[in-house]
């Protein structure tokens, strides 16, 4: 069974649209904005993607496009095991949770492995990031003169930025007024007191 990627769902969506070469799928990408959903900045990506997707049997060589003012292109096709697939994986990915290892929740899960003052600093310059891309996707929803079902992505990451704005600066105050702290007696106490019992032989 295939497993499934983002970035090959993107692909076999566009393409039950219609045929169409790489450059044209990246384009498209680019104009539907989906290009802040994947990663298409290098055009290699969208090709070891296809060559995978080809390999798979979701997705065919229709024929090769020559012309005097652009060079040869392929033009890809979806198969019927790829449309199969493609709602398969769609289906999957809107209902499956978890799974997932983002860097952020890692780095929480040993804050304690920075000052606090340091922690809080580190935090608040997300908080500022955050806020920039918060407003970046206020102004994409604003000015998108496209149906709202085209800006769902839009709507989630709103409301996923905005959530994680509201808890960043939640930990951040906390950090300021001492409610969260730590040093190295107290890291010290807390591993001795974690330490897991020797393995019997």
């Amino acid at each position: 069974m295939a497993q499934r990627s983002t970035l090959g769902l993107i692909v076999l969506g566009l393409l039950t649209e219609e045929p169409m070469h790489v450059y044209r799928m990246q384009k498209l990408i680019e104009r539907y904005g989906k290009d802040r959903v994947v990663n298409v900045r290098r055009r290699a990506s969208l090709y070891q993607t296809i060559d995978r997707l080809t390999r798979l049997g979701l997705v065919e060589v229709l024929q090769r496009e020559s012309t005097d003012s652009h060079p040869d292109r392929t033009v890809y096709a979806i198969t019927d095991l790829g449309r199969e697939t493609a709602e398969r994986w769609l289906r999957e990915m809107l209902r499956t949770t978890g799974g997932e290892f983002p860097e952020f929740v890692a780095a929480l899960s040993v804050l304690v492995g920075l000052p606090p003052d340091i922690a809080r600093e580190e935090l608040e310059t997300r908080a500022h990031a955050l806020t920039a891309a918060l407003a970046e996707v206020e102004s994409t929803l604003k000015s998108a003169q496209v149906p709202p079902l085209f800006l769902l992505e839009e709507g989630y990451r709103r409301a996923v930025l905005t959530a994680e704005l509201n808890w960043v600066r939640g930990v951040v105050e906390d950090l300021r007024q001492g409610r969260l702290t730590w040093d190295e007696p107290w890291r010290r106490a807390i591993a001795a007191a974690l330490e897991p019992p020797e393995e019997k032989a």
